[in-house]
């Protein structure tokens, strides 16, 4: 076989996949370009006006700033270049290639609406240089859209999706990629240090500390400080976290012991891959995707759950406009009770295990996954509160934050998504603090207010005059959420 490559120079652009290993587009590149070179571009007026926060900002650019020094290893360039937003990256794109001489650009398809359609004006713009563009498929398993039911329409509801995935791609592997091969350093010093592009965007080769208005520099608003970015703290995470596979259906649910993965600030980042997750649940299931062990089951229905909201957002992309997936839901009754939304996003509701939960959002960027679930349930059935309002919070907050997750958990839990239970699911706060932290030990973590109270008090506290009162009844707004909705079909 020819060693030959396609391309004498080509480029990789990169987004949310920032690590060296099972990276699909650097893979390909890699294989196809004699000379090497990568560009990241951040565009924070975009990033901003889809919610991004601070927290998730910083990730990307400190793990930015871990993949460069992993190319470097390598001989393979990584520029970067800040922009305002999306609709700038076309032109700017087409005036890299040209200067710095490239013959082919490869990226990681993404899959919400703008990034579609960046990415069209993208190929566009090359087209007339004759400059080949190569999206792959690398944030999810299998390209978001191919899987259909018989009536060719994307699947509504998870079941049936998870039942088709299996049977009609369960037997494949998976496998990661390698990593890109070291170049000659000769072949690093074909590219230049520096390049000035139009309107003052300069190509540089040194990773800000922070773009646009965003506070993520240290000593800066961002908290995710303390999580180690990067693809070499996310491969240990995945390390460690194989010892507790077996554990997770058991442990998952409590949010005062360490029983989840805690990988989706990585997986969102892309410093760890789906297929890598993927990979090491199946070798610890004996490649079967449901069955034998519950901990890797369960792990495995998980990574098919955040597939299913990738493929949400293609099939149907009014989810990326601020539209409910159930269009009559436009026509519940929200509150617009700003005071009730603050207590809600400060931790001052009155009801321990939510107050907690928002807690620990608003001091470590991220949230136990049985508590997102609680804490939307409080803002959208008990709150009356509509769910947009909550799902920007968490974009602004979490060091997570994926559009399709986020937007596909929170009308799961307002119910106006695609899950097919029926609108009368409410989580009862109460209940859920005391079945999973029954002994109130989360909670005293993060409300040390109440560290003093027993195990039976701490779940519904007297009054206190260091902790305030239960901002609504549950039981009374329950039957007020449930009458709202149920009058939707009036």
């Amino acid at each position: 076989m020819s060693d030959q490559k396609a391309y004498k120079r080509g480029l990789v652009w990169l987004r949310n996949d920032l690590r060296v290993h099972d990276n699909t587009a650097l893979y390909r590149a890699d294989r196809g370009c004699e000379a090497l070179a990568a560009v990241y571009i951040a565009c924070p007026e975009t990033w901003a006006s889809h919610g991004d926060g601070d927290n998730v900002v910083a990730m990307r650019l400190r793990s930015l700033q871990v993949m460069q020094d992993a190319l470097a290893k390598k001989h393979i360039s990584l520029y970067f270049l800040e922009v305002p937003t999306f609709d700038r990256v076309p032109e700017l794109l087409k005036q890299l290639v040209e200067k710095l001489e490239v013959e082919a650009l490869f990226a990681n398809a993404e899959y919400p609406v703008n990034e579609l359609e960046r990415d069209q004006a993208v190929r566009a713009a090359l087209r007339t240089l004759r400059v080949p563009v190569e999206y792959s498929t690398d944030r999810t398993l299998i390209p978001p859209g191919s899987l259909a039911t018989n009536s060719g329409d994307g699947f509504k509801v998870f079941t049936p999706f998870k039942r088709a995935f299996i049977a009609r791609h369960g037997d494949e592997s998976f496998a990661p990629l390698p990593a890109p091969s070291a170049r000659p350093q000769a072949h690093r010093d074909q590219w230049p240090e520096w390049i000035a592009l139009a309107s003052e965007n300069n190509l540089v080769r040194s990773i800000p500390k922070t773009v646009g208005d965003y506070g993520v520099a240290p000593g800066g608003r961002g908290r995710v400080l303390q999580w180690h970015a990067g693809e070499p703290a996310g491969r240990k995470l995945l390390q460690d976290f194989e010892a507790r596979l077996p554990d997770y259906e058991a442990c998952r649910d409590f949010p005062a012991i360490n029983g989840t993965s805690r990988l989706s600030p990585y997986l969102n980042c892309g410093a760890v891959s789906v297929r890598q997750c993927v990979q090491l649940a199946l070798e610890e299931n004996g490649g079967r995707w449901v069955g034998r062990g519950e901990g890797a089951s369960s792990w495995l229905n998980e990574l098919i759950w955040r597939e299913f909201y990738q493929h949400l957002v293609v099939n149907y992309p009014k989810v990326c406009r601020n539209k409910p997936f159930k269009p009559e839901t436009e026509r519940v009754p929200w509150s617009r009770s700003e005071k009730d939304f603050k207590a809600w996003c400060d931790g001052e509701t009155g009801v321990p295990i939510v107050d907690a939960a928002m807690a620990q959002l608003n001091q470590t960027g991220w949230m136990h996954n049985r508590l997102r679930m609680v804490v939307a349930s409080f803002l959208t059935k008990n709150l009356l509160i509509d769910w947009r309002r909550g799902e920007r919070y968490f974009m602004q907050q979490l060091v997570d934050a994926d559009f399709a997750a986020n937007n596909g958990g929170w009308q799961w839990a307002a119910s106006t998504g695609t899950d097919a239970a029926p609108y009368f699911r409410v989580f009862n706060p109460y209940s859920q603090s005391k079945r999973f932290d029954a002994e109130g030990k989360f909670i005293r973590r993060f409300l040390p207010q109440l560290r003093g109270l027993s195990a039976k008090d701490i779940h519904c506290p007297p009054p206190l005059e260091s902790y305030p009162l239960p901002i609504c009844n549950v039981t009374e707004s329950r039957k007020r959420a449930i009458e709202a909705f149920a009058n939707l079909k009036l």
